[in-house]
């Protein structure tokens, strides 16, 4: 029933009327929210599907022994996933070294030490590296940097630390210039702008006065970084890096042109290989045989659960920091 206030004639809202409109916005809400996490779930368990059933035969075939059989012969039709298991982790493994430490360096830098006038010509630059497409850093890669590693850095590494003891193994063989050492180093450039943007953002979130009060207690620069920054944004930081290590993982394109696309394992980073993705982006268009191309879907399926497995990981320490 309408109501009338006590200045005029107008009609008031009724509150009963008032409170189920409000009740069928929130549950249109509710449903709204739930469906399209729903749907989230349904397309990540169709694709994990879908995989599995175009990976059935590979597995039946080889089993578990897929997993560390080397050798790949499309003209026997037998296939092994270590090769670009291998080369997938290592080549992930170097971006990280490598562009992590760095990454948070630049963020240092641009939050704490940088003069105001270059903080933003620098932090554009960073972030036009983001948007350079993969293809770019494969062709530069393939023609600029692996010729350069060739002819520089790869003799000095077989000369400087081919001959130690331990790490030796690792730089030794001839220096072709493409290898897992130049595609990491390619990776840790493509990452570097990701992990910097979100590291920078998420120290800039810093209270001013956590700052002014630890440099007025006479910290330098470094313990204020290591003592203050540092822990408060500890889940930023996390989400950052693993947020680095999903593009590393599963990048295709930069990664062919410089790993040399090579089914070994090598001791040698200077070694050419091969990672899960290169070798799908290679070879499915070859894939002429039912079980060729189910491997292929295979090594897919491996990089989905590594990529699950890594995503797993991250919550977890996002957890694990959040109860610190």
């Amino acid at each position: 029933m309408a109501m009338t206030t006590e200045f005029g004639d107008s009609p008031a809202i009724d509150p009963q009327l008032h409170t189920r409109r409000l009740r069928r916005q929130d549950r249109f809400f509710f449903w709204l929210a739930w469906g399209s996490a729903t749907v989230v779930v349904l397309v990540l368990l169709g694709v994990l599907l879908s995989l599995l059933s175009e990976a059935l035969p590979a597995l039946r075939q080889f089993g578990l022994p897929f997993l560390w059989t080397e050798r790949w012969s499309p003209a026997k039709d037998i296939y092994g996933a270590a090769a670009p298991i291998f080369g997938t982790l290592v080549t992930s493994a170097i971006a990280m070294l490598i562009g992590v430490p760095a990454s948070f360096g630049i963020a240092i830098f641009l939050t704490e030490l940088c003069p105001k006038v270059l903080r933003r010509p620098i932090g554009i630059a960073i972030e036009l590296l983001a948007g350079i497409p993969s293809i770019i850093y494969g062709l530069w890669g393939f023609f600029v940097f692996a010729p350069w590693m060739a002819a520089h850095v790869e003799p000095f590494l077989t000369a400087t630390f081919g001959e130690l003891p331990i790490i030796g193994v690792l730089f030794q063989g001839a220096p072709y210039g493409i290898g897992m050492l130049t595609a990491g180093i390619v990776l840790a450039i493509m990452i570097l702008p990701f992990i910097t943007s979100v590291t920078r953002d998420v120290f800039e979130t810093v209270p001013v006065m956590l700052r002014e009060s630890a440099y007025g207690l006479g910290m330098t620069t470094w313990e204020v970084v290591r003592h203050v920054i540092i822990p408060y944004t500890r889940l930023g930081l996390v989400g950052g890096v693993m947020l680095g290590l999903g593009r590393a993982l599963g990048e295709t394109m930069a990664v062919t042109f410089v790993i040399g696309n090579s089914h070994r394992i090598h001791a040698s980073l200077l070694a050419p290989g091969t990672t899960i993705s290169a070798a799908i982006a290679n070879e499915f268009t070859e894939a002429t045989t039912t079980l060729y191309s189910s491997s292929l879907v295979a090594l897919g399926l491996i990089l989905f659960v590594i990529t699950f497995i890594v995503l797993g990981l991250a919550k977890w320490l996002t957890g694990r920091s959040e109860s610190f």
